[in-house]
């Protein structure tokens, strides 16, 4: 069934206590037609607690589980979700520059947990999720990090776009690769306090977000073969940083 039982909760009492204990929820399931002062009173708190709700047909709760779901079914995280603000707090106070990484529209949960890996041991702090469009951190994504995402912040954000406009209030460039740009990843100041955006293999950094990025930059690569896995790219882009931060 996907998910192990342990990571659901189920129905909405269970799952209004859930939230107000403080629990970290990945996101929660609702049925399509339902309706009443619970089901406000969850929307409400996924509101407030910055969790996203999808709307599903009543077949895919009874596929879950076979216990009276009333509707709802939640998934528990398996990592607590930080504040960006506050993790830049606690990074700066901590006397280190910050070194973060933000994941654009990839799905691929072996990659996230890759990613944690490379970035934690190359010395990054943080990892910037959307509350949508990327893998979930499952018992694959965690195994995938051999740790990695139990140790290193993971900041869940409703916006990128917002993000990167918190990024730069708090004095943190962000940089983002473009296979055209000019600046090969090594050019680049990674001493400065810095975010770099990753985005899916193919697609790439949405416009949108690449465009309120401060530098683009490549990596060089030989012959015409351009296409390094995500996770391979962040671990060579992390290891520059990780360079010029110890070594230079």
């Amino acid at each position: 069934m996907g998910k192990s039982s342990s990571t659901l909760i189920i129905g909405r009492q269970p799952l209004i206590a859930a939230i107000e204990q403080g629990r970290t929820i990945d996101k929660i399931l609702l049925q399509k037609n339902a309706s009443g002062e619970t089901v406000a009173a969850i929307r409400q708190l996924s509101k407030q607690h910055q969790i996203p709700i999808q709307l599903v047909p009543v077949e895919k709760l009874n596929y879950l589980s076979k216990a009276n779901h009333q509707g709802v079914i939640a998934f528990a995280a398996l990592v607590p979700y930080m504040d960006l603000q506050e993790v830049i707090n606690f990074v700066v106070q901590q006397g280190t520059v910050p070194l973060f990484v933000m994941l654009d529209g990839i799905t691929d949960v072996r990659n996230i947990g890759a990613i944690a890996r490379s970035a934690l041991c190359c010395g990054a702090q943080a990892l910037i999720l959307p509350d949508k469009g990327v893998g979930a951190l499952n018992e694959e994504a965690l195994k995938s990090s051999a740790g990695a995402l139990e140790q290193i912040q993971v900041c869940r954000v409703n916006s990128l776009l917002k993000a990167i406009d918190t990024l730069h209030l708090n004095g943190i460039q962000v940089f983002t690769s473009e296979m055209r740009a000019d600046k090969n990843v090594f050019e680049l100041n990674f001493t400065l306090p810095t975010c770099v955006i990753m985005g899916a293999e193919g697609k790439g950094v949405q416009a949108y977000l690449a465009k309120a990025a401060d530098y683009f930059f490549k990596i060089p690569m030989a012959g015409n073969f351009n296409s390094f896995n995500v996770s391979v790219a962040t671990g060579i882009i992390l290891y520059e940083a990780l360079k010029q931060r110890q070594f230079s």
